[in-house]
């Protein structure tokens, strides 16, 4: 039987877990896949933690010297989040013939040209399927399964903390300070949740994710990045009216005319499988020009559902003997080549409030300026004395047309303005 031996980088929740399974799961893995997955070594620097999982105190390394040194160790798991020290330590074990698993999204989509130069030049395996949306099987599946296909889109819910905070301000009517502060007190946006809330860790996974589905490298900075921190409860309501759900996508399509990144708040209708996605599950749904249209669904976050991503990088290095790079040149920057578009096309939602009976012609004549085909869904008194709502749900335009009109609308003071402008996918 096959022995591999793992040293775990960091005994946090996502570490601890990762402990737990490979250790209460060992017997199991052995019966079933043939692998004996031994925990040889871990870096912490709480030894009371590591102590409080089980580990034995001559198994707590002090330095990543002494991982890298270890003649037992085959594999290590890094789970410390952050650029530094991991990146270090990666290039370290790397550079000492050991192979990696990682969970860094963040070092992962800023560094991957970096790491995988390492893994290649050492002769060592690099697994991530850990780094994009929790423990569904969403890397794998791009490069073993439907890697037969041309991948023209990939819309994915893939941050949990932002999902959480827009299902409660759905169901409940929360505000979104109320429901951000109901995530924090259960552990799923951390006291700082601007990583979260502000769209930065979705653009590094859809960075990951449209990268291997496009077959060339998406830097994260050629992502269009908007958070949720303007989201007002008022336009939930409204959209679940109108029949729509929102939801902070991350939105990647590969079309004739370039390459479309894009993470934003967005709309959609309450008939979309992504619709029915809520908490803190997330769900990636693909197009492909074979398979037609996937979506898998789980567990985006937690402690279980990641240590099982990095549980079965960890069989599949013990079961393959070749290992695998990208497709594409993996550098820094993006492939000259490949064009990117930014000025994106949608449909819109705008809510407006009118100060003149006149507002709702005056809007819909200069969106009509700008070639935008729009018909006001909803117009009602919003209760207060001499100001009511219009809402305008516009056929599909670039984002410099609407930016333009709403721009003109704004300026036709004490007539009319734009309180809220929210996507629309269709």
């Amino acid at each position: 039987m096959k022995k591999v031996g793992v040293a775990i980088l960091g005994l946090g929740v996502v570490g601890g877990g990762t402990y737990k399974a490979l250790t209460e799961h060992r017997e199991f893995y052995k019966k079933n896949h043939g692998v004996d997955i031994v925990v040889e070594s871990v870096l912490e620097r709480n030894k009371e933690r590591a102590a409080s999982l089980g580990v034995e105190r001559n198994a707590i390394a002090q330095n990543i010297g002494e991982i890298c040194n270890n003649p037992q160790v085959d594999i290590v798991v890094e789970v410390l989040g952050g650029v530094e020290p991991a990146k270090s330590f990666v290039l370290a074990v790397l550079n000492a013939g050991k192979s990696v698993v990682t969970s860094n999204k963040e070092l992962f989509c800023k560094y991957w040209h970096e790491l995988e130069e390492a893994a290649k030049l050492n002769g060592c395996g690099l697994f991530y399927e850990a780094t994009c949306v929790g423990g569904v099987p969403i890397i794998r599946s791009l490069l073993d399964t439907l890697q037969v296909n041309k991948i023209t889109s990939l819309t994915g819910i893939v941050n949990s903390t932002t999902n959480y905070i827009l299902t409660k301000m759905t169901d409940s009517g929360m505000t979104y300070k109320d429901a951000l502060k109901k995530a924090q007190s259960l552990g799923y946006a951390e006291a700082d949740p601007k990583m979260d809330v502000d769209g930065f860790d979705p653009v590094y996974k859809l960075s990951i994710l449209s990268s291997l589905a496009f077959h060339t490298k998406v830097p994260y900075t050629k992502i269009y990045r908007e958070g949720i921190t303007e989201i007002d409860s008022t336009d939930l309501l409204y959209g679940k009216r109108l029949g729509y759900v929102l939801k902070l996508l991350a939105i990647g399509k590969n079309t004739d005319s370039g390459i479309e990144v894009r993470v934003h708040p967005a709309l959609i209708k309450s008939t979309h499988p992504l619709a029915g996605v809520n908490d803190s599950y997330n769900a990636v749904y693909i197009s492909g020009d074979c398979v037609e249209d996937v979506m898998l669904y789980g567990r985006g976050a937690g402690a279980l559902p990641t240590a099982s991503a990095i549980a079965s990088d960890i069989i599949y290095f013990a079961t393959h003997d070749n290992f695998n790079y990208t497709t594409f040149e993996n550098t820094e920057n993006a492939d000259p080549a490949t064009k990117f578009i930014t000025d994106f096309k949608s449909a819109y939602y705008i809510r407006l409030q009118a100060y003149d009976m006149g507002a709702q012609t005056k809007a819909k004549s200069v969106l009509e300026k700008y070639g935008i085909t729009a018909e006001p869904v909803i117009f009602e008194n919003s209760g207060v004395k001499g100001v009511g709502t219009i809402i305008f749900v516009t056929d599909e335009t670039s984002e410099s047309n609407i930016h333009k009109a709403v721009e003109e609308i704004n300026s036709c003071k004490g007539l009319v303005s734009v309180a809220s402008l929210i996507r629309v996918c269709q």
